[in-house]
């Protein structure tokens, strides 16, 4: 993996974003962490991001709206959502715009782990990293 390789994670809940970094730390992964699709989008972690972990449901922006802002710009991180209100016409929705994973509150960390694996080998296969 890059070192220029971060995990955006992005949720307006400061204690999920508390909890998904000590998770994805102890698992040695570089975190970023931001209250919302627009601090993110702000920020210099914006071109190094292989991975964000994005709530879908957010105050301004949903995290389904940044995926598809961020492809119109061009940028090709790999999308895991986390969300307390599954619904099937949104994940529906997330998988077809590209979403490697939907999962529900509160998630197995198993499960994150997982899917943060599975988008960094997919990632790694379309830029060789």
């Amino acid at each position: 993996m890059s070192t220029h390789s971060v995990i955006s994670v992005i949720d307006d809940d400061a204690s999920v974003r508390a909890a998904t970094n000590n998770l994805l730390g102890s698992h040695g992964y570089p975190v970023q962490m931001f209250a919302s699709a627009e601090e993110f989008l702000q920020s210099a972690e914006l071109n190094c991001s292989s991975c964000v972990i994005a709530d879908v449901q957010m105050a301004a922006m949903s995290g389904l709206d940044l995926l598809m802002h961020m492809r119109t710009l061009g940028h090709d991180a790999s999308f895991i959502f986390i969300t307390a209100f599954p619904d099937e016409s949104i994940r529906a929705r997330a998988l077809k715009a590209g979403a490697i994973c939907f999962l529900a509150k509160p998630f197995a960390a198993p499960a994150l782990i997982s899917c943060v694996e599975t988008a960094l080998k997919r990632r790694r296969g379309r830029t060789g990293e």
